[in-house]
């Protein structure tokens, strides 16, 4: 007959026994899911090794080709059958029929068109852009402060002013361009023509717009900041650009109106003010020194970075007048909150082999419009004494 301290000893051997059973079939049971998930990670390299391998088919692979090889096609012999024969949603914004005959260009194309226009020197490059949809760009600014007042626990709170809120439309306008090359230099296959293209149309493109940004009148194309009234800035209202005059009849020998343009312009516009001249005004302004002598202007350090005038970034725009008499050759401001630019995405292409045969035209437009956002944003230097 066993002892109760016998037969406790036996229990235990025995549930020791057990769990250690139970561990085991545990620990064969992860050991076999571990191997499963192993072999299945193998297999998905191997198919995706073997897809990488495998040559791409072209449905796939040559999605934006076929509309590439339908343009050049079209460039060079004028043939748009494989353009009208594209997908519509497989080419979306790529190459779309429109009602005047011409075609979208390639993704290729307007994106070196863009890289061209922002390359060139204009106000497109400080000022805000838009792009839109529509044939005008809305843009509402509140030019009014609302009133405030102290108020007593027992006295009545009298009305304070309320804003003024203002709409200012910028219309759009067709800008246009149309090169021409001969027909036996489309021929030759070794000519890259969207290259080409993408260069002589953003080539008179960045000419027009940035003289129209400065001084365009508005009619068929944007207005100019220039070509709006200006006054002293003493009498600035909404509507006009405020001037501070130089202080000589016909030249600019000192740098105190430069001063005094910095301080015209609102503390709150200051930060992101840049000034805006051409090369002959900023050949002037180089050789201004100060009490000390020392120059005014400096060179940009970095490779890439504009010059500096008493601090502030100097924009080099050909299409600001020169010094003379009456003339406003310096404009200071914050463009980005002063002038917008609004402009529809799309380049359009029409090729033409008859109106200058044996040369083939090319005619290419695109829409955009600017004009002044925030008068109070720019200020104006005027060459005369008062």
């Amino acid at each position: 007959m066993s002892t109760p301290s016998s037969a406790t000893d036996g229990d235990l051997h025995a549930a020791i026994s057990g769990f250690a059973g139970e561990f085991r079939a545990f620990a064969q049971d992860i050991h076999a899911r571990l191997q499963e998930q192993d072999t299945r990670m193998t297999r998905l390299d191997r198919k995706h090794f073997l897809a990488s391998a495998r040559p791409a088919l072209s449905a796939s692979a040559e999605r934006e080709a076929p509309h590439q090889k339908a343009f050049d096609a079209y460039l060079r012999s004028g043939d748009d059958g494989a353009l009208r024969a594209l997908d519509l949603e497989g080419k979306a914004m790529s190459a779309a029929v429109g009602a005047d005959g011409g075609y979208l260009v390639s993704p290729q194309t307007s994106e070196g068109v863009a890289r061209v226009l922002l390359s060139n020197a204009s106000i497109r490059s400080v000022a805000s852009v838009v792009k839109i949809e529509s044939s005008s760009f809305d843009i509402l600014v509140d030019r009014g402060d609302i009133g405030a007042g102290w108020a007593t626990e027992a006295g009545a709170t009298t009305e304070t002013t309320t804003g003024t809120l203002e709409k200012i439309s910028i219309a759009l306008h067709e800008l246009a361009a149309m090169p021409k090359v001969s027909q036996r230099l489309l021929d030759d296959s070794a000519f890259d023509i969207e290259a080409w293209l993408a260069e002589r149309i953003g080539e008179k493109f960045a000419r027009a717009e940035a003289a129209a940004f400065v001084n365009g009148n508005g009619v068929d194309k944007p207005r100019g900041f220039l070509d709006h009234p200006k006054v002293a800035n003493a009498s600035w209202s909404w509507g006009n650009i405020g001037y501070v005059a130089g202080g000589h009849a016909s030249a600019i020998t000192s740098t105190d109106p430069l001063v005094d343009m910095i301080h015209a312009l609102g503390a709150p516009y200051r930060a992101g003010a840049t000034w805006v001249m051409n090369s002959r005004t900023a050949g002037v302004l180089r050789k201004l020194k100060d009490a000390d002598g020392r120059y005014l202007w400096s060179d940009g350090i970095a490779a890439g970075e504009p010059a500096r005038l008493f601090g502030y970034p100097v924009l080099v725009a050909e299409d600001m007048p020169d010094i003379a008499a009456n003339a406003h050759p310096v404009a200071f401001g914050n463009f980005a909150q002063g002038y917008t630019i609004a402009e529809r995405p799309d380049l359009r292409v029409l090729r033409d082999p008859f109106s200058a045969k044996p040369n083939v035209l090319f005619y290419a437009t695109r829409r955009v419009g600017g004009g002044v956002s925030d008068f109070a944003a720019i200020k104006l230097l005027r060459i005369a004494t008062s």
